[in-house]
């Protein structure tokens, strides 16, 4: 990237090599790369733009994938130790495994202020590791607990340490991707969800099989799993690229290349600076509080399957091996949902109404297992065609984020909003298991009636969100217009094949720059 002086004049001398050398040896890191090519048009041709995805993909989707794979196996193995005696070991009666299933998801919440700040302020190469060995270790530490207390405890800072894992990667995957791009690299590494199913029922299955007087099976499950998270962290340290400035794989002209892919984005490329007004326009964003609602809903249905489907299939006369093992293609129907949720957003465009197209069967299998828990003669079949048809709930959180993400600009406010997600997300799991109280059990039918009654709510949200962007981009144009732009912008982010961004008219100077999307009048917000 060109000095500041090269800035003034309007050039770009692609042999000297002042930029980022220069930059980062007098202060320690590449603070704004956007001044440097703000103003320069770097030609990116179609075969630069999909070589240098090649190359993207192969460095950057591989950590994110292992990563999530790790943070969403720990937490379904918590189910599995259920099915394998930890309630009856430590003596859990009443809502006391729900109050402990909820206690990573109360931390996740009460965190969330904090995470916003480390996301923006700590280097994504150590933030990641660091976050899991704690986790990792708190994973480990619950293979430990003697009581009610210990578990607890354990929980909680599994879920204070894994806070900021889906903010940090969608903060990754925009500042990597166009958002034609996003989907699918969201689908790749959220869909471990499904993969982190299909080894948890397989590692339970194994590791239950081993009687030991000295540890139990649902000990070793947790600590075989704990050790591999922590282990796992070095190698995260190793290869993690968050940055595409500091990236060690691409060379001075790709970066700039990377940079300019990017640019129709309109959402910036990172800093390090925390901004409080980006905070406050978190506040009254209502994008904020819509998303968060779509969040809510979709992970408060999530928890029937997620610490409650083990035990569902064990109540309804499964034993516990057949109950770990029917688990095993529920997982499969998971990652094949969130694949086709994210395929069918990136084919036609369009999040909301994929969205709402894909929990449709969310209900039906909601409906399912309501009706055949109240009938005198519980229909198992009605019942497990029903409690698979909920693998369409994980195609919601990836088509959300990516949502979320393709409509907020600003560093900070990427930060704090998809911190918010989480909580909201946090929210809906600690009231999920809470209407899951054993003297409910086998049939849990007060749990079930009103999960049935969140995602009837879910759609009325979706049409809330389609008219509040519908007004923010009516809002953007009235902005373009009184500067002297055009009012309507063709948003070369959402093609598949790569076009360069407009710079006519005065269009392109704001798109590198850390701008909120209230506050970029180039903004457009997709539906």
């Amino acid at each position: 990237m060109t000095t500041h002086n090269d800035e003034k004049r309007g050039t770009l001398d692609l042999d000297r090599k002042p930029s980022i050398e220069m930059i980062e040896d007098a202060e320690g890191e590449l603070k704004k790369p956007i001044d440097d090519v703000a103003t320069e048009v770097i030609e990116v041709s179609e075969e630069d733009n999909a070589r240098l995805l090649r190359k993207i993909d192969k460095r950057v989707l591989p950590i994110l994938i292992w990563c999530y794979l790790l943070q969403i196996l720990d937490k379904f193995v918590f189910g599995y130790g259920n099915v394998y005696g930890m309630s009856t070991s430590l003596n859990l009666h009443g809502t006391q495994y729900s109050l402990a299933s909820t206690m990573n998801n109360v931390a996740q919440a009460a965190w969330m202020p904090f995470s916003t700040y480390l996301i923006v302020k700590v280097p994504a190469r150590i933030l990641m590791p660091a976050l899991i060995v704690g986790w990792g270790t708190a994973q480990a530490c619950m293979g430990a607990s003697q009581n009610l207390s210990g578990l607890a405890a354990a929980r909680f800072f599994l879920g204070l340490f894994e806070a900021g894992c889906v903010p940090l990667f969608s903060i990754m995957t925009a500042h990597w991707y166009r958002r034609s791009e996003q989907p699918i690299r969201v689908a790749a590494w959220y869909s471990t969800v499904g993969l982190g199913q299909i080894v948890a029922a397989v590692i339970s299955f194994g590791f239950g099989k081993i009687h030991s007087d000295k540890l139990e099976s649902w000990r070793i499950i947790f600590i075989v799993v704990g050790s591999t998270t922590v282990l796992s962290a070095p190698i995260v340290y190793y290869f993690l690229e968050a940055d595409i400035e500091k990236s060690r794989f691409l060379n001075q002209e790709e970066k700039k290349m990377a940079i300019e892919r990017v640019r129709a984005n309109q959402t910036g490329t990172g800093t390090r600076e925390f901004k409080w007004p980006h905070i406050w326009e978190v506040c009254y964003d209502p994008k904020t509080y819509l998303f968060g609602g779509l969040s809510l809903c979709v992970n408060f249905g999530a928890t029937v399957a997620t610490a409650f489907g083990p035990t569902l299939l064990k109540d309804m006369g499964f034993t516990k091996e057949t109950a770990s093992l029917l688990n095993a293609p529920f997982g499969a129907l998971q990652f094949l949902t969130i694949w086709l949720g994210s395929y069918l957003t990136q084919r036609f465009k369009q999040k909301g109404i994929i969205l709402a197209a894909m929990m449709t069967p969310v209900l039906i299998g909601v409906a399912l297992l309501y009706q055949a828990n109240t009938q005198p003669q519980r229909q198992l079949h009605m019942a497990l065609g029903g409690y698979y048809c909920l693998s369409f709930i994980w195609s919601g959180n990836p088509i959300i984020v990516s949502w979320m993400v393709a409509n907020t600009a600003g560093q900070t406010k990427k930060s704090a909003i998809l911190n918010a997600f989480n909580g909201f997300n946090a929210i809906g799991s600690i009231a999920g298991p809470l209407l899951f109280n054993s003297r409910d059990s086998p049939r849990y039918i007060p749990g079930l009636r009103a999960t049935l009654g969140v995602f009837s709510a879910m759609m009325g949200c979706i049409i809330l969100c389609f008219i509040a962007l519908f007004l923010l981009n009516t809002q953007r144009e009235r902005q373009r217009i009184a500067v002297g732009k055009p009012a309507k912008i063709r948003d070369t982010s959402m093609l598949n094949k790569y076009e360069a961004y407009s710079h006519e008219e005065g269009l392109g100077e704001n798109a590198l720059k850390d701008l909120t999307d209230f506050k970029n009048n180039e903004f457009t917000y997709v539906y």
